[in-house]
C-alpha cells in the first residue's frame, strides 16, 4: 500500500485525530472568510469569482487529511491566481474555460505529487529568506493593484502593477464616490472590530456582512458579486480536464506548483503541530498535489497552503487537522444553503477587505525587509530584484528568477566561506589553528584543514591560501576534508591530485585524514587512492579528530623512516 512521503502507518483514524469543538467553530469562521477571500482572489486572477468558492471545498478537504502540518489549510491563494492567470494566457487558453482550469489544477497536483513521491521537500530549502521576502512583498502589491478598480470604482489602464497603482493615484478625479465611501466604511469596520481582542479573528467577517448589509438596506448603487457570476445553491458539478491543453500547460504547471509550495514551506516553521508531531514538507508537497488532484474534477483552481487561511483557522481556536476538515465541509453547507445570499456582496467591500489583507502582507515582511537590508548587501539586492520582477513579469518566471537568485547566493556564500587553515597539535593532546604558513617546510609535517562545501569554484580561492610545496623536500602534508561532501566536485579532485604528485616528485608525502567511506570510493574511481597510496587514506572516525591524530602519527613514522 503506497503512503504519502514521511506518513507512518497509521490507521486513517489515528491520523485524524478526535476533533473538537474548537475545531468545529475554526472550521466555520474559516469557511465563512473563504466565501469573501476566495471570491476575491479569484476576481483577482480573472477567474470567475465562484472557482474561489469551489477552491475551498473539496482541495481544503483533501488537503487537511494528508498534510503534515496538521493545521495548514489548502486553499486558494493571490499568487496561485495571479501565476495560474498568466500561465493560461500565456498558453492562448481561456482562463475562464472549466475544462483549461481543471487541466492546470491536475498537472499541478501530479507536479507536487511527484515531488512529494521524490522526496524533494528539502529543496525549498535553497530558495533564500531574502528571495521569499522580495516575492511575498512583490504579491502584496500585486494584491493591492489588482484591486483597485474594485475599491475605487476607477479601473486603472495600465497593466503594469507598479504602473497601475500610479495611473490609480493620478486619476483620484476619476474615482466613484459610493465605491469609495462603502471601501473606507468596510475597512474602518475592519479596523474597530481588530483592535478588540475577543472579536480581532471574526472582524473580517463582522465588516463583510455589517457593510454589505448597510448597502442592501440604502439600495446603493453599487457593482456587486452578482454582477459578475452567479452564484448557486448547489456543489460543483464534476469537470473533465481537456487533454489538448496538457502540452501547452505542463511547463507552467510546473511554475505554479513552484509558487504555491513556495509559499506554503513557510507554514510548517510559522504553525508548529499542536500534537508535537514534527512536519515534513515532502509529505505537504504530496497533500497539497493529493488536493489538486482531486479539486480539478470539481471547479477548482490550483491551491495550496494559504498562510492567510491558517492564520484565521489558528486565530480561531484550530487544534487539530479536523479544523481544516470541518472548513470545506461548512463551505459546502454554506453555499448550498445560502450561496445565492453572497451575490449582494458588494465588490467594493471585498475590495476593501483585500486592500487590508495587501498592506498586512507588507508590514508583515517590513522586518524581515529590515533584517535583510541590515545585513547581507548581497541579498538585498536579490530580495530587490526579485521584488521588481514580482511586479514586472509573470509570476512563474519571477519565482524562478528568484530560485536562480538563491542558488547564486548560496554558491557565493560557498565560495567565500571556504578557507584552508593550519592546526598544531599542542601538549594538552588538543588541536589549535595557527597562520598558515607561505611554504610548507621540508623534513616536518605541516597539517591543513579543508573547511567548505566541495564546490568547484571553491577551488581558485583554496589554491590562493595553499602553502608552496614546489621546494618541500621530504616533508609531509596532512590535510583534513572530514567537512568535504561524499561527492566532491572533479575540480577538487583534480586539484588534489596534482598537489599530491608535486609533493612525490620532491620525495614528500600527501596524507588525506577523515575520509569518509562513500568519499574513499570516489578517490579510488579517480585514481587519486593510487596517487596518493592506500595507507594514506586516513577513513574518519567517531572521534570529532581522531583520524587526525592517526595521520599525524603515520606522518611522523614516515618521516622517521626516511631518516
Amino acid at each position: 500500500m503506497a503512503h504519502l512521503p514521511g506518513h507512518t502507518r497509521r490507521s486513517a483514524a489515528d491520523r485524524l485525530g478526535r476533533p473538537t469543538p474548537r475545531d468545529v467553530v475554526s472550521g466555520l469562521v474559516t469557511g465563512l472568510f473563504s466565501i469573501p477571500e476566495g471570491m476575491a482572489y479569484a476576481s483577482i486572477g480573472g477567474f470567475n469569482p465562484v472557482t474561489g468558492l469551489y477552491s475551498g471545498m473539496v482541495p481544503t478537504l483533501v488537503g487537511s487529511f494528508f498534510t503534515r502540518t496538521v493545521l495548514m489549510v489548502t486553499t486558494l491563494t493571490s499568487a496561485i491566481a495571479l501565476s495560474s492567470q498568466s500561465v493560461l494566457s500565456s498558453a492562448g487558453l481561456d482562463p475562464t474555460d472549466p475544462a483549461n482550469v481543471a487541466t492546470l489544477a491536475i498537472l499541478v497536483g501530479a507536479v507536487m505529487a511527484l515531488l512529494g513521491l521524490l522526496r524533494a521537500g528539502s529543496i525549498m530549502n535553497f530558495v533564500s529568506s531574502a528571495v521569499m521576502t522580495g516575492f511575498t512583498t512583490g504579491i502584496a502589491v500585486q494584491i493591492i493593484a489588482g484591486v483597485l478598480g474594485d475599491a475605487t470604482g476607477y479601473d486603472p489602464d495600465r497593466h503594469n502593477t507598479i504602473a497601475k497603482i500610479v495611473d490609480s493615484i493620478v486619476h483620484v478625479g476619476s474615482w466613484d464616490g459610493t465605491t469609495v465611501a462603502v471601501t473606507a466604511a468596510t475597512v474602518a469596520v475592519w479596523a474597530v472590530f481588530r483592535a478588540v481582542k475577543r472579536v480581532a479573528s471574526l472582524a473580517t467577517l463582522i465588516a463583510l456582512v455589517a457593510v454589505t448589509a448597510v448597502v442592501a438596506a440604502l439600495g446603493l448603487e453599487i457593482d456587486t458579486v452578482g454582477d459578475i457570476a452567479a452564484i448557486p445553491n448547489s456543489l460543483p458539478m464534476p469537470v473533465l480536464p481537456d487533454p489538448g491543453a496538457a502540452p501547452d500547460l505542463l511547463l507552467g504547471a510546473f511554475a505554479v506548483a513552484l509558487v504555491a509550495l513556495a509559499q506554503a514551506a513557510g507554514i510548517s516553521g510559522a504553525v508548529p503541530n499542536p500534537d508535537g508531531s514534527r512536519p515534513n514538507a515532502s509529505g505537504d508537497f504530496a497533500a497539497q498535489g493529493a488536493a489538486n488532484l482531486a479539486g480539478g474534477f470539481f471547479g477548482a483552481l490550483p491551491t495550496g497552503g494559504s498562510l492567510s487561511r491558517t492564520g484565521v483557522a489558528v486565530s480561531a481556536g484550530a487544534q487539530t487537522r479536523w479544523s481544516g476538515i470541518f472548513a470545506g465541509l461548512w463551505l459546502i453547507g454554506l453555499v448550498l444553503v445560502a450561496g445565492s445570499v453572497a451575490e449582494i456582496i458588494p465588490m467594493a467591500v471585498i475590495g476593501g477587505l483585500v486592500l487590508v489583507i495587501g498592506v498586512e502582507l507588507v508590514t508583515g515582511r517590513w522586518p524581515d525587509i529590515r533584517l535583510v537590508f541590515r545585513t547581507a548587501p548581497w541579498s538585498a539586492v536579490a530580495m530587490l530584484v526579485t521584488f521588481f520582477a514580482t511586479t514586472q513579469i509573470p509570476l512563474q518566471y519571477a519565482i524562478l528568477l528568484g530560485a536562480v537568485l538563491s542558488l547564486l547566493l548560496y554558491c557565493g556564500q560557498a565560495s567565500r566561506a571556504a578557507k584552508l587553515v593550519a592546526l598544531e597539535p599542542g601538549d594538552d593532546h588538543r588541536w589549535r589553528v595557527v597562520d598558515l604558513p607561505r611554504e610548507c617546510p621540508s623534513g616536518q609535517v605541516t597539517v591543513l584543514h579543508y573547511a567548505g562545501v566541495g564546490l568547484f569554484a571553491e577551488v581558485p580561492r583554496i589554491d590562493e591560501s595553499w602553502p608552496s610545496i614546489r621546494n618541500t623536500r621530504n616533508g609531509v602534508v596532512v590535510l583534513s576534508v572530514r567537512t568535504m561532501p561524499d561527492v566532491p566536485s572533479a575540480t577538487v579532485i583534480r586539484d588534489l591530485t596534482r598537489h599530491a604528485r608535486t609533493l612525490a616528485g620532491n620525495g614528500s608525502l600527501l596524507v588525506i585524514a577523515g575520509v569518509t567511506p562513500d568519499l574513499a570510493r570516489i578517490f579510488g574511481h579517480s585514481g587519486l587512492t593510487d596517487t596518493i597510496g592506500r595507507d594514506n587514506i586516513i577513513e574518519s572516525t567517531d572521534e570529532l579528530l581522531g583520524a587526525l591524530d592517526t595521520a599525524l602519527a603515520r606522518a611522523r613514522a614516515w618521516l622517521a623512516d626516511r631518516a
